[in-house]
């Protein structure tokens, strides 16, 4: 059995030959067993990160279900948040072979509260035994899913805690580093971030001129084209905007695009740039507080947002973007800003593309600035560092800091109030809710909760989640073909947010397409949508109820209708709709006939 990893994580990470043969230098005594899970765990690695690049950065799940002949009858990988969990689809690939067999899970599950689809196809399956890499880190979800599996018969062996060996640890890291963006965000308030350059071999990022096109490789710029679109957003400065002028796009031809983020304290930037087109990717721009308010209105009709601080630093801005939900980010900036970020202590990895050139020059700009450091012994040192040719470059790769630490068991809610009953999961008189895997991440309109709603016909059509629908009504009824297209595509859209991507880009680039009621009816829409879900799943149903006296807000930064902003200036009207549901719920409001009075009266 050949197993090898490929590029795992945001930007990746080579963990090359295959943990089985680790056994023959590993102490004597590891069993066969010990090096067969390890390599199992190691396949669910490298399927947990195939999702790499085709929605927004989110946990990576993969699971292989291995009989006790030791084949495999069954694998899978969750694609996206909101859809089917990588559990229940190596179990749909396995079928009746997975009586008695064994499955093997990078991470334990648990991408949405309130969705036990995981454990109970594993249990239904009847699967005798699950080997985890590593619990889920965070706090209101880790622990969850091993307990529900133990108390219902199954097996559970966690790496480093029921299974320890060298050649266990060693599997156990690959489970590290191929969620490393999750963990840091479960252990700090910043998101992952990747230092990406390129550099003749002489250390130069260009010439003294400022020209830098080309230094890498082709090969090594689809490297980094991949690197973006693991990534939730990419960073420059003001100058590589003036300099370079780059759009900042992963060019996949389809699949996620980051965030582009231009960090500029003074605003000194020019009318005409790449960046300023918004029709295939959004730009946000951090500035500092006050800085060119012309420029600044500027930007916003081009579709650009502007986000100010106080005073503009890595350390705040990055903050801001974690309180966002963003999980990793790419860092292609200059030298100026990349010791900036570097002294902050918000950048995590180092990828450098080295290139087989020479170019000189005394002023010739380097990839990192002034860091303050006058000895060799005050250089920062990589850990983990990897070497890998690309085309006719060299990759070297590496961590400035490592991966958080997850092994201390931090007890859960459910836990806490076992103890203390005066704590409760619901005591918080304002509940935010963005991502699926959040604690109140059902809340979401990308979580996995198909519904069914009537069509024209008086039928029903199922769609795979709120978001889906509420994206193809915008373009439902327009006589065109086109828009019956983009109703066809969203629906079939494999996630929610492929749908929303959908929806949005088209709305932007032909406004004609969209139906010309859709400012006054999407609110109805988005109501009938959300009550048919909380009303067709009761745990749904029970957790919106559990929130009775607390406000609801949906905390995107970027959605001022739906979302609550940045700063709480957001109309946050799919709070607002959630709240009115549950009063509907409780019995404490007109009938639902009313139900858009205080929403748009």
């Amino acid at each position: 059995m050949a197993l090898s990893i490929g590029i795992v994580g945001i930007g990746g990470l080579r963990v090359s030959p295959l943990l089985c043969r680790a056994a023959s230098n590993d102490n004597a005594s590891l069993s066969f067993s010990h090096a067969r899970d390890a390599a199992y765990i190691q396949r669910a690695v490298e399927l947990a990160d195939m999702s790499a690049g085709f929605t927004s950065p989110h946990p990576n799940f993969g699971c292989v279900i291995a009989t006790t002949s030791s084949t495999v009858a069954g694998e899978g990988f969750l694609y996206a948040q909101g859809t089917k969990p990588a559990e229940v689809l190596a179990v749909e690939a396995a079928g009746e072979r997975c009586r008695t067999s064994t499955a093997y899970l990078n991470m334990e599950p648990g991408d949405c509260h309130g969705d036990h689809a995981a454990v109970s196809a594993l249990v239904e399956a009847g699967i005798a035994r699950v080997v985890v890499g590593i619990r889920h880190p965070l706090q209101h979800l880790r622990g969850n899913a091993v307990r529900a599996l133990r108390g219902q018969g199954v097996q559970v062996d966690v790496l480093g805690e029921d299974l320890k060996s060298k050649i266990i640890e060693n599997a156990q890291k690959t489970c590290l580093l191929v969620n490393a963006p999750l963990i840091c965000r479960a252990a700090s308030r910043v998101p992952f971030s990747v230092f990406k350059f390129a550099m003749t071999l002489d250390g130069k990022i260009a010439a003294s001129s400022g020209h830098a096109s080309w230094i890498s490789s082709k090969v090594s710029r689809s490297r980094v084209f991949e690197m973006r679109g693991r990534s939730d957003a990419v960073v420059v400065g003001g100058n590589t905007v003036r300099r370079d002028n780059p759009k900042l796009t992963a060019r996949h031809g389809g699949g996620h695009m980051p965030m582009r983020i231009v960090m500029s304290q003074t605003l000194d930037l020019p009318e005409e740039a790449n960046l300023w087109d918004v029709s295939e990717a959004s730009t946000i721009v951090a500035t500092q507080r006050g800085a060119r308010r012309s420029f600044q209105k500027f930007l916003a009709s081009k579709g650009v947002e502007v986000v100010e601080f106080d005073i503009l630093n890595p350390r705040d801005v990055m903050e801001y973007f974690h309180d966002c939900g963003y999980l990793s980010v790419l860092w292609e900036c200059g030298g100026t800003l990349a010791a900036s970020a570097i002294s902050a202590g918000v950048i995590h990895k180092v990828f450098a593309f080295v290139a087989p050139k020479i170019i000189g020059g005394k002023y010739a700009p380097s990839p990192v600035g002034e860091l303050g450091m006058v000895e060799m012994s005050q250089a920062l040192d990589l850990i983990d560092v990897c070497y890998e040719q690309v085309g006719p470059d060299m990759l070297i790769s590496g961590f400035l800091q490592p991966i958080p630490d997850v092994t201390p068991v931090i007890p859960s809610v459910e836990e806490t109030y076992a103890i203390d009953q005066t704590v409760t999961p619901y005591e918080s008189k304002i509940i935010s809710f963005y991502k699926t895997w959040d604690l109140y991440g059902a809340f979401s309109n990308f979580s996995p909760h198909p519904i069914q709603m009537p069509d024209d016909n008086g039928g029903y059509v199922s769609w795979s989640s709120v978001e889906h629908y509420y994206q193809a009504q915008k373009f439902v009824g327009v006589n065109d073909p086109l828009a019956s297209d983009c109703v066809a595509r969203i629906k079939s859209a494999k996630s929610p947010e492929e749908a929303a991507r959908l929806g949005r880009s088209m709305q932007r680039q032909r406004p004609d397409l969209v139906r010309s009621d859709w400012e006054s009816a999407k609110i109805n829409v988005m109501y009938k949508a959300v009550k048919c879900k909380f009303s067709i799943y009761p745990h749904l149903n029970s957790m919106l109820l559990s929130t009775a006296g607390s406000v609801l807000v949906e905390a995107s930064p970027h959605d001022f209708f739906w979302g609550g902003g940045r700063d709480g200036e957001g109309l946050n009207y799919l709070g607002r709709l959630l709240m009115q549901l549950r009063s509907e719920f409780l019995g404490e409001s007109p009938a639902a006939s009313n139900q858009n009075t205080f929403l748009v009266g």
